[in-house]
C-alpha cells in the first residue's frame, strides 16, 4: 500500500503568514535603525554647531578634512567587513558612523538658516518615504535601473570629492541635481534589495547584520538626498 503525499494548503498558508510576519519585523528593524541613526546625526550636528568650543577646533583647522572623509572610510569598512562582523559589532559601528556624520554635517547648521533646514528635511522625508514605499510594494524588478544608479552614484561621489578642492558653484549645481535623481532612485532600489535579501532560514545573527547594513544603505540615501536638496533649495545665513 502506497502512502499518498499531497500538499497541505493550511500548512502552506501558515508558512507564508510566518514568512510575511518575519519580513515585516525585519523591515521594521531596518527602519528603526535608520531613523535612530538620522536622529543621532541630527543631535550631534546641532550640538556641535551650537557650541563654538566644539566647531571652531574642527572647521577652523585641517581637522575638518578628517571629519569630512571619515564617514566615507566607515562605508568602505562596512562594505568589505560586514560578513565577518558580529551583529553587535555592526550595530556599534553604525552608531559610531552616525555620530561621525553628525560632526561632518554640523557645518550645515552654520551655513543654512534653521527654517530652510527644517523645510528641506520635511521635503526629503516625504520623497524618501514615497520612494521606499514604492520599492517595497512594486512588482517591477529594479535591478536594471539599479546598475545605472550605481554608475551615477560613483560619478556623484567623484565629482563631490573633486569639488571639495575646486569649490565650483556650477559643478555643485550639477552634482546636486544629478544627486537628487540618483539618491531618490537608490532609495527604491535599496528597499527592494533589503526585502529580497531577507530569508527566514538565515537565522537571527545573519538577518540582524542584514538589518544594520540595510539601514546604513537607506540612511546614506536619506542624508545625501537631504544635502543635495539643501544645496538646491536651502537659504544661506547672511
Amino acid at each position: 500500500m502506497f502512502e499518498q503525499h499531497s500538499l497541505n494548503p493550511a500548512r502552506g498558508a501558515a508558512d507564508t503568514a510566518a514568512f510575511d510576519a518575519g519580513l515585516k519585523r525585519h523591515m521594521l528593524s531596518v527602519y528603526n535603525y535608520m531613523a535612530s541613526g538620522v536622529l543621532l546625526t541630527g543631535i550631534v550636528a546641532l550640538l556641535v554647531a551650537s557650541t563654538p568650543a566644539l566647531y571652531q577646533p574642527i572647521f577652523g583647522t585641517p581637522l575638518k578634512w578628517v571629519v569630512m572623509l571619515a564617514p566615507l572610510a566607515f562605508v568602505f569598512l562596512f562594505s568589505f567587513r560586514i560578513e565577518k562582523m558580529s551583529a553587535s559589532t555592526a550595530q556599534t559601528l553604525f552608531w559610531v558612523f552616525s555620530g561621525l556624520m553628525g560632526l561632518s554635517l554640523a557645518s550645515v547648521f552654520l551655513v543654512f538658516t534653521g527654517a530652510s533646514i527644517a523645510q528641506t528635511f520635511f521635503v526629503t522625508a516625504v520623497m524618501f518615504l514615497s520612494m521606499s514605499l514604492y520599492g517595497y510594494t512594486t512588482g517591477r524588478d529594479l535591478s536594471k535601473v539599479g546598475s545605472f544608479l550605481v554608475m551615477g552614484l560613483i560619478g556623484v561621489v567623484l565629482a563631490s570629492l573633486v569639488n571639495l578642492f575646486l569649490q565650483s558653484g556650477a559643478l555643485q549645481l550639477v552634482v546636486s541635481i544629478v544627486g537628487v535623481i540618483v539618491f531618490t532612485g537608490l532609495t527604491a532600489w535599496d528597499t527592494q534589495n533589503i526585502k529580497s535579501q531577507y530569508a527566514a532560514h538565515h537565522g537571527h545573527e545573519t538577518n540582524s547584520k542584514l538589518a544594520v547594513f540595510g539601514a546604513l544603505s537607506l540612511y546614506l540615501n536619506f542624508v545625501n538626498l537631504f544635502q543635495m536638496l539643501l544645496n538646491l533649495m536651502g537659504q544661506r545665513e547672511e
